[in-house]
């Protein structure tokens, strides 16, 4: 070996060592953005019993939550230009710690406006966080190896969602024996107050890790100077004259619409049919999502291409819904098949399955609606998690569909014309260059 080689192969280790604290702080802040965002599956259910939400009402706590990525990706990034990429981690997480404060009034309240407001206030933080934690992912280490690298961050991502309800429900849940049925107004305040401690203890732990993050040796990744914002306008108009990219943005719209009404309206649904441990729900759907997020990367495109993947993840998607709709809430035996005994209808056993239909779509539609954009990729990549917005209607169309004659259950047919666009981008629209 040459002397070359060797100092090449001391740097390569050298970079390797230098880049692991760095991507361990930023895969536990995956992990954190993973835990606040799928919370919601626990809360939005259990604010609906203390607060006697109807199932609009209650959809709301989503639609605060997901809202603040469109009213704030934009200036997120501008107060990430101004203050730096660590700074921003921080003040991302500062601005959750407030969210978290905020949860206390509300909750001793009962004030359903306060909880609203503390939803809104954490998606605007985690949205800063997100702003500031991604590109960390494709910039600290290899460009080669950055795909593997975002795989395993969503897999975090999607295994604090396993987690997240688990802990809900151990330190909320599980200190009331029964609250099935008409609440007394001691159970109400009782399971009001039990969110006092655990939401104070989230909140200085966020202040707490804000700090180290702040002192951390992370290293400051360089802005990119965009030396074209005066043509903003002309390259955003520029980039939606591609119909891939285009319809990719309504696809991912629609996706995030069906993965939250998967994961955060299922404990809801749960609750309606008399489920014991309805904040555990949402558990289900995660490990599904990531068992699908593993067999992605295991076959895709080794076995399968994105293209057929996407369109495989479809239709199974609209095959579920259609056994979700006219599913038998009374029947037990796809849990007896496949869970091993654990008493579930097949209706939610169904639901929780989306996440195996969900969890290649993102990671299908992205490449394919950034294919042959060049120079515009930057701008399309900005469109396309715009996409993300969509976890706010979705839960709002389950929630006014919910209202017809077949109720909660009916009201998951809104998935039907999601899965059918899916469809249509995997098939068609992902190969249209021009309108």
């Amino acid at each position: 070996m040459s002397v070359t080689q060797v100092n090449d192969k001391k740097e390569h280790q050298e970079s390797q060592k230098s880049n692991a604290l760095p991507m361990i702080i930023v895969a536990g802040l995956f992990f954190i953005l993973g835990f606040a965002t799928w919370l919601n599956g626990s809360l939005m259910p259990y604010l609906q019993q203390i607060l006697q939400l109807s199932p609009f009402e209650a959809s709301l706590i989503l639609f605060s939550f997901y809202i603040a990525v469109t009213f704030t990706a934009l200036p997120s990034a501008a107060i990430i230009r101004k203050v730096g990429y660590k700074n921003g981690m921080a003040l991302g997480m500062a601005t959750m710690m407030v969210a978290g404060f905020l949860f206390i009034p509300a909750a001793k309240t009962q004030v359903f406006a306060l909880f609203l407001f503390a939803q809104l206030v954490m998606g605007t933080g985690i949205t800063l966080l997100q702003t500031a934690v991604n590109p960390y992912v494709v910039r600290i280490g290899p460009e080669e190896s950055a795909a593997a690298r975002i795989s395993i961050m969503g897999i975090l991502n999607k295994g604090a969602g396993v987690v997240a309800p688990m802990v809900f429900t151990a330190l909320i849940i599980s200190g009331f024996q029964d609250t099935s049925g008409e609440l007394t107004p001691t159970q109400i305040d009782d399971m009001a107050n039990s969110l006092v401690l655990p939401y104070l203890g989230m909140a200085i732990f966020l202040g707490l890790l804000a700090l180290a993050v702040k002192k951390s040796p992370l290293p400051e990744l360089e802005n990119e100077a965009d030396s074209e914002d005066e043509n903003h306008q002309g390259h955003l108009k520029e980039a939606l004259s591609h119909p891939n990219l285009a319809l990719g943005v309504v696809a991912l719209f629609f996706y995030v619409a069906a993965e939250v009404i998967a994961g955060d309206t299922i404990g809801t649904f749960a609750l309606s049919l008399g489920v014991e441990n309805y904040t555990m729900m949402t558990s289900y759907t995660m490990i599904c999502m990531v068992v699908g997020y593993i067999l992605g990367i295991a076959l895709i495109p080794r076995i399968i291409s994105q293209q057929n993947a996407l369109m495989v993840s479809a239709v199974i998607g609209l095959l579920l819904t259609v056994g979700i709709v006219f599913g038998d809430n009374s029947s037990f035996a796809i849990a007896n098949a496949v869970l091993g005994g654990i008493e579930l209808p097949d209706t939610l056993v169904m639901i929780a399955f989306l996440g195996f239909a969900n969890a290649i779509v993102w990671p299908a539609v992205f490449p394919l609606a950034l294919s042959g954009m060049g120079k515009l990729t930057s701008v399309g990549s900005a469109l396309l998690v715009m996409g993300i917005s969509g976890g706010a209607f979705g839960p709002l169309f389950w929630s006014l569909s919910s209202t017809g004659s077949m109720g909660e259950q009916g009201g998951y047919l809104v998935l039907f014309p999601c899965y059918l666009f899916i469809l249509f981008y995997a098939v068609k629209g992902c190969k249209m260059k021009s309108w």
